[in-house]
């Protein structure tokens, strides 16, 4: 978007979906069935969603409101160990980009993927309840979140696991220990955050 989501009012179906996450046919089909409401530019096909439409449908579909009013992207970090938790939040969060949510499990991971709709994840590859390659094919069947960046993260995966973890759908393999600022700037590459 060439305007600022914050201060944007009319934005297209393109823009919509990119700011909900999902597909511009299911932007286009909730209007075309009004549970988007906005309207037709005269004499095209063309719809508009003015922002407090917006702002209505985001919030009764539960559609986290921060890509429309911060233009942080969502960072999920995933990791048994508190001292990586707190690390990655600390850091994220001060570096200003990136709004960050945690989680410690497998389960709380695909919880918090459904609430917080992240654009990235950081995930460990052993969690105490399933294994990140499983918390990544589960991602991955979901079309709706085909956007999602997903790095592993893992001090005890051999040559075969990464080639598992990558067949999984993992973006990238991080090996334990990591430089921070390292993995920092290639999330921001990866999210393409100036």
């Amino acid at each position: 978007m060439a305007d600022d989501g914050r201060t944007k009012q009319v934005f297209t179906t393109g823009e919509v979906a990119d700011i909900c996450k999902v597909s511009q046919q299911t932007v286009i089909r909730c209007f075309d069935s009004g549970r988007l409401t906005g309207f037709r530019v005269p004499g095209s096909r063309f719809r508009r969603i003015p922002r407090e439409s917006l702002i209505a449908f985001m919030k009764s579909n539960q559609i986290p409101m921060d890509a429309l009013e911060t233009g942080r992207k969502r960072v999920l970090v995933v990791d048994d160990d508190d001292a990586v938790i707190e690390m990655f939040n600390e850091l994220l969060h001060r570096d200003g980009r990136f709004e960050v949510k945690t989680a410690c499990t497998g389960y709380d991971a695909g919880i918090l993927t459904e609430q917080f709709r992240p654009d990235a994840i950081l995930l460990d590859f052993k969690l105490p309840d399933i294994n990140g390659n499983v918390v990544c094919r589960t991602i991955r069947s979901n079309p709706a979140y085909k956007h999602m960046r997903i790095i592993i993260i893992s001090g005890v995966a051999d040559p075969d696991e990464v080639a598992e973890l990558r067949a999984a759908g993992a973006d990238e393999f991080i090996r334990k220990p990591f430089d921070i600022n390292a993995v920092i700037s290639r999330v921001a590459d990866m999210l393409k955050v100036a």
